[in-house]
C-alpha cells in the first residue's frame, strides 16, 4: 500500500467516525470536533457501547478512530481520563444525553466541556468544538497534511 492510499484511509476513517478527535497533555482534555451531526456520532457510539451486554463486566472497552486513542471503558464509577472515558452502561447513557443536550443548542463555533457534570474525580475533561455542517473531520489531523 503506498503512502497516498495509507492517507487516504486515514481520512476516510476519521469521516466514517463523524468527529476528529486528540488528547491535549497540557489541558487535560479530550477536544472532540465535529458538525453537529458528526458529534451526535459520539453520542451514537455511547449508546451503541451501552446497547451491547457484552459490555457489561468491568474492564471491558472499546477503542474508536483511526489510531484508537479514544478508549470507552466499563467501570464501576464514572470518570475521564487521558486513558478512557469510564463509567458503567447506564453512565455511558446519561453522558451521551448530556452531549447530545449542548449539542442541540451549539451553532457551529461554539465550544462547550462536559467535566463535573459527568462525575467529580475526573483527571481530563471532554471540550467539543461545534463546526459547519460541512466540516471534514481529516482536515483537523495534522498528520495527514
Amino acid at each position: 500500500m503506498s503512502n497516498d492510499d495509507s492517507v487516504e484511509r486515514l481520512r476516510q476513517e476519521w469521516r466514517t467516525l463523524g468527529f476528529y478527535y486528540e488528547f491535549q497533555d497540557t489541558k487535560q482534555q479530550w477536544r472532540i470536533v465535529g458538525s453537529q451531526a458528526g458529534l451526535m456520532r459520539f453520542c451514537t457510539i455511547l449508546r451503541a457501547y451501552a446497547a451491547d451486554a457484552s459490555h457489561a463486566p468491568l474492564s471491558e472497552h472499546e477503542h474508536y478512530g483511526p489510531y484508537a486513542y479514544l478508549k470507552i471503558m466499563t467501570w464501576h464509577e464514572a470518570t475521564i481520563s487521558p486513558d478512557a472515558i469510564s463509567g458503567t452502561l447506564l453512565d455511558f447513557l446519561r453522558l451521551a444525553d448530556t452531549v447530545a443536550d449542548h449539542i442541540y443548542i451549539s451553532p457551529p463555533g461554539k465550544i462547550f466541556t462536559v467535566d463535573a457534570e459527568y462525575a467529580g474525580g475526573n483527571t481530563a475533561s471532554l471540550c467539543f468544538a461545534v463546526r459547519e455542517p460541512d466540516f471534514d473531520p481529516a482536515s483537523s489531523d495534522s498528520l495527514l497534511v
